[in-house]
């Protein structure tokens, strides 16, 4: 006979020890698991199984977020910015652009060819007012015919093939580049105790007599103060560029001011956010979504990956105040020239892509439509080369006899000091008007 124990109420139990024999009896004990017990242990194992399913959500947030930072840096976004992407990054996001359907004219645009894309900023198409809704892009769709000769392009190609077999040559044009002053050169507005804090580098500061004002009774701070020039490319009525700062997180919504008050429709952003562990410019839209900058409401339409070298975004500016809304294009380029690109496709794709883009290809006969900003880290070496580029191919479709690059960037720098800042961009300038010259000459009649 076996007598069995279980836990019980009044705590009884065998007097016996398992195992001893008594009159011909085995006394065995067999105890259970308490209540208690049971559900000690049932709590241990649900703990462990959401402990498990912490660990695989942590694992997999944690990788998705390393692979977000990777690509972040070789887009050159993160605080570790590089120059390239990823390919399969770029692939994901090319596919991702293309459901949206977003940029399919702009990549029609970027087939045409690059004498077409050089003077497609002169076309005859209309663009509405800036102020007017519009939820479309603001780029031609038809680009228009270079008007340069074949006896002034070769011309203006013997001259750029001079300077740069010559470097005796070269070197003293830049000696002389180097002694230039411009007049007037006042800057004391913006090395004011005011305003000082506002620049990024405090020997790139706007001229006083070109520097662009803001709206002060608009403006948080009362001010009109921004870190930004208006650059003439020949009628003083109608300035062609605004070179300005990598914005800084305090300016950003004079920034914003800015754009919005000039009816800019176009950023062409020369630096990644942080290049070689130095910021260049705080970030100043949303990473998705919308963000409000004081009374200007910025929202990121869609963000495409061109190529290596730069992105391409679409934002919905909208006053909140006045409710009215615009497009703009921002032309994103991450390489940093002249060490990086000389004469490549990547330096034509952007030329071509910004001229598509650019709202001089308008007549609308207005100084707001006419004005594109363009800035680097302090708004002057590589901004005042992109410009001085620009400046000359836009003389050379406009069928000008005579291209003195060393004269044209006098007059750049006239209107922003040390725009231009090493002899190596002005090099890779000559470079790059001679690389196109010779593109021009190729296509045209012979």
């Amino acid at each position: 006979v076996t007598f069995r124990t279980r836990p019980n109420s009044r705590n009884l139990t065998v007097a016996h020890q398992p195992g001893e024999q008594e009159a011909g009896l085995t006394v065995r004990k067999e105890v259970g698991l308490r209540p208690g017990s049971r559900w000690v242990f049932a709590t241990l194992v649900s703990m462990a199984c959401i402990g498990g399913i912490l660990v695989a959500a942590m694992t997999i947030a944690c990788l998705r977020r390393h692979a977000h930072r990777l690509a972040a840096k070789k887009l050159g976004l993160g605080p570790d910015g590089g120059g390239f992407t990823h390919q399969e990054y770029q692939d994901l996001c090319r596919q991702h652009m293309a459901s949206k359907g977003a940029f399919g004219r702009l990549e029609a645009a970027a087939l045409d060819s690059r004498v077409s894309s050089v003077s497609s900023q002169f076309s005859d198409g209309a663009q509405p007012s800036p102020s007017s809704h519009s939820s479309t892009p603001s780029w031609c769709e038809e680009p228009a015919q270079a008007n340069m000769d074949i006896s002034t392009g070769h011309m203006i190609l013997a001259y750029m093939e001079d300077h740069l077999r010559n470097k005796d040559r070269l070197l003293k044009e830049w000696a002389a580049l180097c002694s230039y002053q411009a007049e007037p050169s006042a800057v004391s507005v913006a090395q004011s105790d005011a305003n000082a804090k506002k620049n990024r580098c405090p020997d790139s500061v706007p001229y006083d007599h070109s520097r662009v004002k803001l709206k002060a009774d608009s403006n948080p701070s009362r001010s009109d103060y921004v870190n930004a020039s208006t650059i003439i490319e020949h009628d003083p009525r109608m300035p062609a560029y605004i070179a300005t700062q990598g914005p800084l997180s305090h300016t950003i919504s004079d920034f914003w001011q800015m754009v919005w008050e000039n009816g800019c429709t176009v950023i062409v952003m020369m630096t990644a956010l942080v290049e070689d562990g130095e910021k260049q410019c705080d970030r100043y839209w949303p990473d998705e979504g919308s963000s409000l900058y004081h009374i200007y409401e910025v929202n990121l339409v869609s963000e495409h990956i061109w190529c290596n070298d730069f992105l391409v975004r679409s934002f919905y500016l909208k006053n909140v105040q006045t409710q009215e809304t615009r497009t703009l294009t921002q032309f994103h380029f991450l390489s940093c020239f002249p060490s990086a690109l000389v004469s490549t496709w990547d330096l034509y794709g952007l030329f071509g892509l910004v001229q598509s883009a650019d709202p001089r290809c308008y007549n609308q006969g207005t100084v707001s439509d006419s004005l594109f900003l363009c800035f680097h880290s302090d708004g002057t070496g590589r901004t005042g080369t992109y410009i001085l580029i620009d400046m000359v191919l836009n003389r050379m479709a406009k069928g000008v006899k005579e291209i003195d690059i060393a004269a044209t960037l006098e007059h750049v720098r006239d209107q922003r000091p040390g725009m231009v800042r090493t002899k190596d961009q002005f090099e890779f300038a000559l470079t790059a008007v001679a690389e196109e010259v010779n593109a021009i000459l190729k296509a045209l009649p012979q």
